[in-house]
């Protein structure tokens, strides 16, 4: 499916490079979809607010953010605990061109985007959760 415009791919421009601005347009479905998920986000917030109260959602933001950490941390792939492993990778990286670097590092950062936003997220409930477990 190369070249063509699949949902995990980067959208491509007449030259078949990546098209940054069309990247970051929105689309009708993004207006319409945002209130649906801004207000799924805030019924997510209260629900774990009330079942867990704020020191729970503490500790909620923490496993989330240890979560996005983790998976920051090994996108370039997991080594396996083997040092020799990430060392291959690292050679095989040297090998390739910079166009072929410049097209991976735009497909990675075009899949982790959504990383993100669950970073943010992790932050508001870490800050919210202890913030006023800490102050009431």
């Amino acid at each position: 499916m190369k070249g063509q415009n699949a949902p995990c791919e980067p959208p491509l421009d007449a030259t078949g490079s990546i098209d940054h601005s069309a990247a970051m347009r929105f689309t009708k479905w993004d207006y319409l979809a945002f209130p649906f998920l801004a207000a799924l986000l805030i019924g997510v917030t209260y629900g774990a607010l009330r079942l867990v109260g704020f020191f729970g959602l503490g500790i909620l933001g923490l496993i989330i953010a240890f979560i996005t950490v983790r998976m920051d941390l090994e996108r370039d792939g997991g080594n396996g605990g083997h040092p020799s492993v990430l060392a291959e990778q690292i050679k095989a990286r040297d090998r390739i061109s910079r166009a072929e670097k410049a097209e991976f590092q735009a497909e990675q950062q075009w899949r982790l985007r959504p990383l993100f936003t669950a970073q943010i997220i992790a932050t508001g409930f870490i800050i919210l959760g202890f913030g006023f477990h800490f102050l009431l």
